[in-house]
C-alpha cells in the first residue's frame, strides 16, 4: 500500500481501492517540484492579483501524476486552511456537465440504452411540439439544440418539479442543428435524459457509472456536513464564507442535483476522471471504449469548437486567445466552470491538467475576474507545456 502526505482524507475502502489503482497514480514526487516554477509562478499570479484566494494543480499522464500542489487558502484570510490536492473539495460548477452527464450518457450510449441522434422527445416526451421535435440528445451535448443560453428558473420556480416543467417550456432561439450556443438549459435537459433512461437519479446513476468505477472517492452531488469542512467556500451570505452549497441558483432550485452544475470533488478525484479518458482513447482502459470516445470527441460541422460535452481550442491565428493556451494542439479538449474549475486532456501528448480554483469567492474585482482567469489558465497551459518541451506553437 503507498502512503499519502494526508491519510486523514480518505476512507481504509479509499485506500484499498487507490491502492488497487496504483500509487503511480496518486502523487507526485518532490523531485518535480522545481520543474514546474512556472506553473506556480502563473497560479500564485491569480492570488496576488486579487483572482482567487485558493487553487490547486495537478499535471499527470494516463499512468502517473507529474505534479500536484495547493496554493493560497480557502478565504482571503491567511487563518484558513490551505487547499490540498487530495482532501480539498471544490464546487465543480460547469465541469458537471462532463464529469456526471455526458460521462453518463456515454455509459449509457455503450450500453446500447442510449441513441444520440434520438429526438430528446423520445426519453422526454414533456420536450416536444414544433422545432423542439427535431432536437437530438446530440445537439444537446454540442449545444447545437438552439436553446437559449440561460434561463432564472430560480426566480419563478419554487420547487423541483416546478423548476423542471418551466424547463421543457422554454422555446427555442435558434433552428435546432443550426450553429452550437453554449447553454446551461442544454445540460439541465441532457441531465433529465439520463435518469429517464437509467431509470435512477442522475445522482445515483453518476456514483454508480462513473464517480465510483473511477475510484473518484471524494466526489458528489450534495456534500455532507462533514464534507462541507474541506469544500472551498464559493461565496458569501451575510459576510460569513459559505461552501457545500452548490453555488449556482438552478442548481439550488432543483433540489442540487443537475446535469449542469451540482458536483463537488477534489483535485486528485479529477486527475483520476482525466486518466480514465485518456486510457480510453487508446482503448487501455476498462471504462469506456475507444470507439465511444472517439464518438464523443468528434465535431459536427455546425458545433464550432464544440463536441459532445466538451469543448476544445478555438483555430490558431485568431484574435482571442484560447484559455487553453497559444500551445494547444488539434488533440486537446477540456473544460471551465464559472467558479474558477477547469480541466484539459490532451491524448496527443498524453497529457492532462486540472486547476481548480475559487474564483467566485469574492474577488477584489467581480467584473473582471472571470476574464482575468482566462488569462491565468492560459498561462498555466502554457507553462505545463513548455516545462515538459510540448509547446509546438511559434511566437
Amino acid at each position: 500500500m503507498c502512503s499519502s502526505p494526508d491519510r486523514s482524507a480518505y476512507s481504509r475502502s479509499a485506500a484499498i481501492l487507490r491502492g488497487a489503482i496504483g500509487c503511480a497514480a496518486l502523487f507526485a514526487g518532490p523531485a518535480h517540484a522545481q520543474r514546474f516554477a512556472t506553473v506556480d509562478a502563473a497560479i500564485r499570479t491569480g492570488i496576488d492579483t486579487g483572482i482567487y484566494p485558493g487553487a490547486v494543480v495537478v499535471v499527470g499522464r494516463s499512468d502517473t501524476i507529474l505534479y500536484a500542489h495547493g496554493y493560497g487558502h480557502y478565504t482571503w484570510s491567511a487563518a484558513s486552511a490551505a487547499p490540498d490536492p487530495s482532501a480539498t473539495r471544490w464546487d465543480l460548477a460547469s465541469l458537471t456537465k462532463i464529469v456526471a452527464t455526458s460521462s453518463a450518457t456515454a455509459v449509457l450510449v455503450q450500453q446500447h440504452r442510449l441513441d444520440l441522434d434520438a429526438p430528446v422527445s423520445r426519453y422526454l416526451p414533456e420536450f416536444r411540439g414544433g422545432r423542439k421535435n427535431a432536437v437530438t440528445v446530440r445537439m444537446l451535448l454540442n449545444h447545437t439544440s438552439g436553446m437559449p443560453p440561460y434561463a432564472r428558473l430560480f426566480q419563478s420556480a419554487h420547487s423541483a418539479a416546478e423548476a423542471r416543467k418551466q424547463l421543457f417550456a422554454i422555446p427555442l432561439q435558434h433552428v435546432p442543428g443550426a450553429g452550437a450556443e453554449y447553454s446551461d438549459l442544454n445540460g439541465m435537459l441532457a441531465g433529465l435524459v439520463v435518469e429517464r433512461v437509467s431509470g435512477q437519479s442522475l445522482e445515483s446513476f453518476a456514483e454508480s457509472a462513473v464517480f465510483r468505477p473511477l475510484g473518484m472517492l471524494s466526489t458528489h452531488y450534495r456534500p455532507t456536513p462533514a464534507d462541507k469542512t474541506r469544500i472551498a467556500p464559493t461565496g458569501r451570505y451575510h459576510g460569513r464564507p459559505v461552501g457545500g452549497v452548490v453555488n449556482d441558483q438552478n442548481a439550488v432550485v432543483l433540489g442540487g442535483v443537475s446535469g449542469h452544475a451540482g458536483v463537488f470533488s477534489t483535485g486528485y478525484d479529477m486527475a483520476r476522471f482525466a486518466q480514465a479518458w485518456l486510457k480510453a482513447t487508446t482503448d487501455r482502459g476498462d471504462w469506456l471504449k475507444r470507439a465511444t470516445v472517439a464518438d464523443f470527441l468528434a465535431r459536427s460541422p455546425t458545433s464550432g469548437t464544440r463536441v459532445l460535452g466538451w469543448d476544445t481550442p478555438l483555430p490558431p491565428g485568431g484574435k482571442k486567445m484560447s484559455l487553453y493556451g497559444r500551445c494547444a494542439t488539434a488533440s486537446t479538449y477540456g473544460h471551465t466552470g464559472w467558479t474558477g474549475t477547469e480541466m484539459w486532456i490532451d491524448p496527443g501528448q498524453d497529457l492532462f491538467v486540472v486547476l481548480l480554483t475559487n474564483r467566485s469567492f469574492a474577488p477584489n474585482n467581480p467584473k473582471e475576474s472571470f476574464v482575468q482567469l482566462k488569462d491565468v489558465r492560459a498561462r498555466v497551459a502554457d507553462a505545463v507545456r513548455t516545462e515538459l518541451g510540448g509547446c509546438r506553437a511559434a511566437g
